[in-house]
């Protein structure tokens, strides 16, 4: 399970169906029933030189402290030098001290834990829609019919921007009822915090650009960002599939925070 926040919409998806002649079904994803069974359906075995490996490279992420750094000219400095070079080899870098409280990260992985723990019936209650964003979306929620990841998501949007200021907290009691609130006060607060780590990140990004910390300031105040919630259910076959496969994310910047337990 995961947790994640990027800074834009990312690009649209088409809901892949399989069918005889004209007759068209929709395939639905639930590891509950597919793990009753003894193999895996084959739209989700990948190939062997794609398949999970324990022989790979460790990378090397620098640690980026934010405690006191925007205060702290050399510290600073050191760090913008750290993020360029990550940037430049990989894209990834870990962040510490970013002031999010541990509490409302623990609120967001245990609403996530509750939603992926529904009936398959109620997660289907916001199903997302072809040729959108936002909603509940399983492996066969996509462009794919083959090499399938072994997930669900639920996504939805966060806008940066008072006119809609409470756009989380009002989707989930508009999707699910009023008696989600709690899921879309957590996850608005979330969001809030994601928001502004993500612009104390782009002032960093900034100066290991070599241009002035607020270079990127207007771009992403008011920014448009979609929250993702990642489910990876146990699997009877893990070493033949992918939670999720190689990509790149269509977006300007991801702020992932991985499950503290394995799901």
């Amino acid at each position: 399970m995961a947790v994640s926040f990027v800074t834009t919409s990312p690009e649209e998806e088409d809901k892949p169906k399989l069918g005889l002649g004209n007759i068209q079904t929709p395939l639905i994803f639930n590891p509950s029933m597919l793990n009753l069974q003894a193999n895996i359906p084959n739209q989700f075995i990948w190939p062997d030189d794609e398949k999970p490996s324990i022989n790979v490279l460790e990378l090397d992420v620098p640690l980026i402290d934010l405690q006191n750094l925007l205060s702290d000219p050399s510290s600073t400095l050191d760090a913008s030098r750290l993020i360029s070079e990550a940037c430049k080899k990989h894209g990834f870098f870990l962040v510490v001290n970013h002031g999010i409280s541990e509490e409302l990260i623990s609120d967001a992985h245990e609403y996530t834990s509750r939603f992926f723990d529904m009936p398959l019936s109620e997660k289907q209650r916001v199903l997302r829609k072809s040729g959108e964003s936002v909603g509940y979306a399983s492996s066969f929620t996509g462009r794919f019919s083959t090499k399938l990841p072994w997930k669900e998501t639920l996504s939805f949007r966060f806008c940066d921007d008072m006119s809609r200021s409470k756009s989380v907290q009002d989707y989930f009691c508009d999707a699910l009822g009023h008696g989600f609130q709690p899921f879309g006060k957590v996850y608005q607060e979330y969001c809030e915090a994601m928001s502004s780590l993500s612009l104390k990140i782009m002032e960093l990004l900034g100066l290991s650009l070599g241009v002035k910390r607020d270079y990127f300031k207007e771009f992403f105040e008011k920014n448009d960002s979609i929250m993702r919630l990642n489910y990876y259910p146990p699997c009877i076959k893990p070493d033949l599939t992918l939670g999720t496969g190689p990509h790149c994310d269509p977006t300007s910047l991801t702020i992932l925070h991985p499950s503290p337990k394995p799901c």
